[in-house]
């Protein structure tokens, strides 16, 4: 039976939730229909369960989806991480630094030396906050909910599912398999077995 670790982005990201239904209710009904019937077990960490919560609300907080998704956080203090997989992350950390305080002195040189920038300085400060944001964080994991939700599928040796790239990116140096977000219904429709069968669904 294979094991599923879902990220958030499977219900919060618009692109990816709209596989299962049209709003809240029926995404939550649309999935766990599909899981329920699925030959597979499906884990969320704690700390993305209270994420989905803070950014869906209280629909995803039910017995019905908890039946269906088991939460569990990953056993961080007797889980082995390769070392090289930190030291990737630290030399990541450190390049993605230099390229924000190189954006950082590009944009103090925009302003001039009095302030005098044909450019409004509201205007100024969002563009270097986007460029800012970007560097450091587009591509890397860059919360705790992020880092549970790797440590757990690799924990578990389950599919992790998501849609965000960096989460792709360091699940895969880990040798976490990977399930595109997008697929997650068609997979699921796959691992449905038939009345009176014990194989899948063709």
């Amino acid at each position: 039976m294979r094991k599923f670790v879902l990220d958030t982005s499977v219900f919060t990201n618009p692109d990816i939730s709209q596989q299962f239904g049209d709003d809240d209710s029926t995404v939550l009904s649309g999935f766990l229909s599909l899981a329920s019937q699925a030959d597979a077990h499906f884990y969320m960490p704690l700390s993305a369960y209270k994420e989905l919560k803070q950014i869906k609300g209280s629909v995803f907080f039910s017995a019905d989806f908890e039946s269906i998704v088991h939460i569990r956080s990953p056993r961080k203090f007797t889980l082995l991480i390769p070392g090289s997989v930190l030291y990737d992350f630290i030399d990541e950390i450190r390049k993605r630094i230099d390229h924000g305080l190189r954006i950082a002195e590009e944009h103090l040189k925009l302003a001039g030396p009095n302030g005098e920038n044909p450019i409004p300085f509201d205007q100024l400060v969002n563009r270097l906050r986007n460029r800012y944001r970007e560097a450091l964080r587009q591509g890397i994991l860059d919360s705790r909910e992020d880092v549970d939700v790797i440590l757990l599928a690799y924990e578990l040796e389950a599919v992790l599912v998501t849609a965000d790239e960096g989460m792709k990116k360091w699940a895969d140096k880990m040798g976490v398999e990977i399930l595109n977000a997008s697929y997650l219904r068609d997979c699921l429709k796959k691992l449905i077995k038939p009345e009176g069968s014990g194989e899948p669904v063709p």
